[in-house]
């Protein structure tokens, strides 16, 4: 096993449990006020500061992982469930009025950020957790269904398909029975990869207001609040920072070992 994939395992399983604890357990309440307690610098206390309104930072920090991954995780269930079944439809119908427009049809939602499709939701809506995993997942659809006709093409000119065709399977059954086990792999990886950008979304959304409402702990929204007092207590903004840019760099070497090890040409290259 490599390095990049044993890291990126490390700090994906870290972000992972910090949020799976924070489910049953803080050390401090994070919907709780103790002003008297406000911007304090790490201590025994509070090993990682408090923030302005005296919540224990590293708390707010176990908590917003909690709705970073949930938000992450729903969106790219969303964009893999609808983009992959879109994927393989459009491949075994190459060439035909129905992959042209589900391709014409990515082309038109690639041209919308995830940001602006939020903004268009929460205008209508209301800001919300909610319209943050709607406007991520809608984003997410083309890109799965981009990888999995990419990679189904490739397979329906091989001779294994050729022959399940001529025993009389039929395209949708050939899709399910031979494709997507063969592009598993790819998908895999995608997933990991949009998993960490989804988290990365989902923290811009909420550092402009558009992703999770207070008193819901949020990474984006304590960088919000944080950046009027990075002089002062520059330790409100680092610590969500850090959670950051250490939870995607863990995914993205998740991704990028998972890759290597699942992919057999670039074992054999090894």
């Amino acid at each position: 096993m490599r390095l990049p994939l044993i890291l990126g395992l490390v700090l994906s399983a870290a972000a992972l449990i910090a949020a799976a604890v924070s489910l049953v357990w803080t050390p401090y309440d994070v919907t709780a006020l103790a002003i008297a307690e406000k911007l304090k610098p790490p201590s025994a206390a509070h090993w990682l500061g408090t923030d302005h309104f005296g919540r224990d930072i590293g708390s707010m920090l176990m908590a917003g992982a909690q709705t970073s991954i949930a938000v992450a995780l729903v969106a790219v269930g969303i964009g893999m469930g609808l983009g992959v079944p879109l994927g393989l439809f459009a491949a075994a119908r190459r060439g035909s009025l129905a992959d042209e427009v589900i391709m014409r049809g990515n082309d038109l939602i690639f041209a919308f950020p995830s940001l602006v499709i939020a903004i268009l939701i929460t205008a209508v809506f209301g800001p919300s957790a909610l319209n943050a995993i709607l406007a991520i997942g809608i984003f997410n659809i083309p890109v799965f269904a981009r990888v999995t006709r990419g990679g189904a093409l490739s397979l329906w000119t091989l001779d294994f398909i050729r022959a399940a065709e001529v025993a009389g399977k039929g395209r949708a059954r050939i899709s399910a029975e031979h494709i997507l086990p063969n592009i598993a792999n790819l998908l895999i990886v995608q997933g990991t990869i949009q998993f960490s950008l989804g988290i990365l979304a989902e923290a811009g959304l909420s550092y402009v207001g558009l992703g999770a409402q207070p008193p819901t702990a949020s990474w984006g929204r304590m960088l919000a609040e944080a950046q009027t007092m990075v002089t002062l207590a520059p330790h409100v903004a680092i610590f969500p920072g850090l959670a950051i840019v250490f939870t995607v760099l863990g995914l993205n070497l998740l991704g990028d070992g998972l890759r290597d090890h699942l992919d057999p040409r670039l074992r054999r290259a090894a």
